[in-house]
């Protein structure tokens, strides 16, 4: 089993979220625990040999890193679509 950790940016984004979808893309985010690369997850590339994904949540997206090494799933970015990928 995986454990999360979120970055700064990720936690300040879902601060400022209605609860709801808050609470939607953290249960998403979640599941990833039991399977870090599920089938709607989209490969990104590579940062410091880690890969990268993408996970959407409505109009929402989330950025990660999977670190296997350490069993951890890094949670990168979460924003709106457009801006996800600045």
């Amino acid at each position: 089993m995986y454990s999360i950790e979120f970055l700064d940016k990720a936690k300040q984004f879902l601060k400022k979220l209605d609860k709801s979808a808050a609470e939607r893309i953290i249960e998403k985010i979640e599941k990833l625990q039991e399977n870090p690369v599920p089938s709607d997850a989209v490969f990104i590339g590579r940062e410091n040999g880690h890969k990268v994904f993408r996970g959407r949540v409505g109009a929402y997206r989330y950025l990660y890193m999977l670190k296997d090494s350490e069993k951890k799933i890094l949670v990168t970015k979460v924003d709106k679509r457009p801006r996800v990928y600045d």
